[in-house]
């Protein structure tokens, strides 16, 4: 078993988060100050202090917009992925409009990078038991591994009862794909979200290292965050009372709590833990 974690960005703006899609239109995206380049290129200076490579999960609409943003992800060492083209929930789509957006965002990454994409990751994780068909399609596309799942219980996603490991999902004739589940601890009896994210910023951090240090001890884990999250001087967005805590909490202590995450644990690129894991990724 890989000795490292998977170190995970997922590229989008403010104004892509689930939690605000009922304040920001997706009609609207368009009128609103772009703030992702600013906040990746802090992220990359990060890893690059740290001596840390990982993924970036990349939105297709964000990557036609800032074709030189992803081209200096990948120029610095990391995996691109694909985390799909509009933001929008999986379950929310037709297995057409997904098809057709996903195949678009690994075509245009693809054409940046001149690589073959194969990681995915759903918006909000939201392949559930209600949209499993995605791994299908994610593999008639080409993918080779996802990182969609999250075995919890949440209001938008997760599937309780999932595999936390590491592992190849059979999906019959000989087709397969690898799934690298989002990280949870067992605390009291209980399944809990220690991945990063939102988690990251509202747990105390001296918990969450705690937790997060217990889980490795297991299995590979899974850190991500958002570009956005290190980014305390965004626009605020009138939202729902539960939305703005979970969009708004602790963004002005995400930085330092990074630095500190990077100096804790080793990390790398999804692809690259897969492949030191055993998974045959080709």
């Amino acid at each position: 078993m890989s000795k490292k974690n998977a170190l995970t960005i997922d590229v989008e703006d403010y104004f892509h988060v689930a939690a605000l899609a009922e304040s920001i239109k997706q009609n609207e995206w368009e009128s609103h100050n772009s703030r992702v380049v600013r906040n990746t290129n802090l992220i990359l200076d990060l890893f690059e202090e740290a001596n840390a490579k990982g993924t970036f999960f990349i939105l297709g609409w964000e990557a036609e917009r800032q074709p030189e943003l992803v081209k200096e992800i990948h120029r610095r060492g990391h995996e691109v992925a694909s985390h799909g083209y509009s933001h929008q929930l999986v379950y929310g789509q037709t297995q057409d409009v997904f098809r057709e957006e996903t195949k678009k965002s690994k075509q245009i990454l693809e054409d940046l990078v001149q690589e073959e994409v194969i990681g995915y990751r759903a918006a909000s994780y939201s392949i559930t038991n209600k949209s499993l068909w995605a791994l299908d399609i994610l593999v008639e596309l080409g993918f080779k591994y996802d990182s969609s799942i999250f075995p919890v219980r949440h209001d938008r996603y997760g599937i309780p009862d999932a595999n936390p490991d590491p592992h190849i999902i059979e999906l019959g004739d000989d087709r397969h794909i690898v799934e690298f589940p989002l990280t949870t601890s067992d605390f009291m009896g209980k399944k809990l979200p220690i991945a990063g994210g939102g988690y990251f910023r509202i747990f105390p951090y001296w918990f969450f290292k705690w937790q997060f240090g217990n889980a490795v001890k297991k299995r590979p884990g899974v850190f991500y965050l958002h570009p956005w999250e290190v980014d305390p001087n965004q626009p605020r967005v009138k939202a729902s009372r539960l939305s703005t805590f979970r969009h708004y909490r602790n963004l002005d202590k995400t930085e330092s709590r990074l630095k500190n995450l990077l100096s804790s644990f080793p990390f790398g690129s999804m692809r690259d833990v897969l492949r030191e894991s055993g998974f045959d990724l080709e």
